[in-house]
């Protein structure tokens, strides 16, 4: 596409830079990690156009792993290969890991979280302005179609009902893709991109027995294979994270207790950045500091292999009518999850006056004014401190 062609292109220095701000300041979890994105990337910055953000948004849901974190490094691919893929991801990774762990320093050290609810108090309404402003702008673009239009309601309504996220994301590219295929058979096989899918399954069956061993005592190795085998087979949110670290750490390996774990992912969730590194806080408590960095690493290794690998599939996807209107399916169903979360979401972080007066002033700055998110989440933090105090 020609706007594929004309998007900016960043320097190696300029990725690291404005990564590690957004590790820094992305509170509120995957769906308003992505909202700042694009805000930052699209709207800003113009080094992609919204179709190629909506693409590897689609992408990134498809495969598994953190999906805030694949955008990051999928956006750091486009722009500068393998090295902008690198230093994108551990510059997003990187402000999280190193907060959690000064916090799993002071857990270690006094038993107990530091008090953080009073930021989160007024940050969450802040992130509900800029995930609704996300959210508008790329069902714009999105809904090309009245069927397109119809998939995102049915999907909305279906992940209301608690159906399954990954069911509901391929039986919307399978509707999305009926008329193309009812216009048009096309005899091309899909099996040579079967051919790196069956792979990878082959590797995830080799890595959950590898991760499967049970073992009392704790090392490094162990450690690394178990967050290894997580972070290349689980789907969905942070609570699906707490299902699994619970089976392998608490029931299997007998590391943590259930209250550890509780504050774990308490951790993870409450932090700027990707809620994985809820991996780094656990480590920290097994390991020290050189536990919280094997586990950092094992649990995103896989999020930078699988985009590595799908990255340069996307454009070939475009290419084809039948995967195209799969992947336009994918990402229509990709904003109705991003609207049901902002909605689970609103309804715990709007709980008083104060709180709705936020997110209103917040969305009116971001709408009208285009004011920089940054500046918003910066100032709810210290009116959140100031309130709570």
């Amino acid at each position: 596409m020609a706007d594929d062609r004309d998007a900016e292109r960043a320097s190696l220095l300029s990725l690291a830079a404005v990564f590690l701000k957004l590790g820094t300041i992305a509170f509120g979890g995957p769906t308003a990690h992505i909202a700042l994105m694009e805000e930052e990337f699209v709207r800003r910055r113009r080094w992609l156009t919204q179709h190629e953000f909506l693409d590897r948004l689609g992408a990134a849901n498809l495969i598994p792993g953190p999906s805030s974190t694949e955008m990051a490094i999928f956006i750091g691919h486009r722009q500068r290969g393998w090295q902008g893929l690198i230093v994108a991801g551990c510059c997003f990774i990187i402000p999280a890991a190193i907060l959690v762990s000064a916090i799993a320093a002071a857990y270690v050290r006094y038993g107990a979280l530091p008090q953080v609810s009073g930021v989160l108090y007024a940050v969450k309404p802040v992130v509900i302005a800029v995930v609704l402003q996300a959210f508008w702008k790329l069902a714009r673009s999105a809904v090309k179609t009245f069927l397109l239009g119809v998939i995102g309601v049915v999907s909305a309504v279906l992940l209301l009902l608690g159906m399954d996220n990954l069911l509901v994301l391929m039986a919307a590219g399978m509707f999305a893709a009926a008329p193309v295929l009812r216009r048009k058979f096309s005899g091309k096989s899909l099996a040579p991109a079967a051919v790196p899918f069956l792979r990878q399954k082959a590797l995830t069956g080799l890595l959950m027995a590898a991760g499967g061993v049970v073992a009392a005592p704790f090392n490094l190795w162990r450690l690394f294979l178990t967050f290894l085998k997580i972070g290349s087979v689980l789907f969905g949110s942070g609570y699906v994270l707490l299902a699994f670290l619970r089976s392998d750490f608490v029931l299997r390996l007998h590391w943590l207790t259930e209250k550890q774990l509780l504050d774990a992912v308490a951790v993870g969730q409450v932090t700027p950045g990707p809620v994985f590194t809820t991996a780094t806080f656990i480590g920290y408590l097994l390991g020290g500091a050189p536990g919280a960095a094997v586990a950092t690493v094992a649990i995103f290794l896989p999020g930078f292999f699988l985009v590595a690998a799908s990255g340069p599939l996307i454009p070939k996807i475009r290419r084809s009518p039948v995967a195209g209107a799969i992947l336009d399916g994918v990402i229509v169903s990709s904003l109705a999850l991003m609207g049901v979360v902002t909605w689970k979401l609103a309804r715990t972080a709007l709980v008083d006056p104060l709180t709705i007066a936020i997110a209103c002033l917040s969305a009116v700055l971001l709408f009208a004014l285009r004011l920089n998110a940054a500046w918003l989440l910066l100032a709810a933090a210290i009116v959140g401190v100031i309130h709570r105090s």
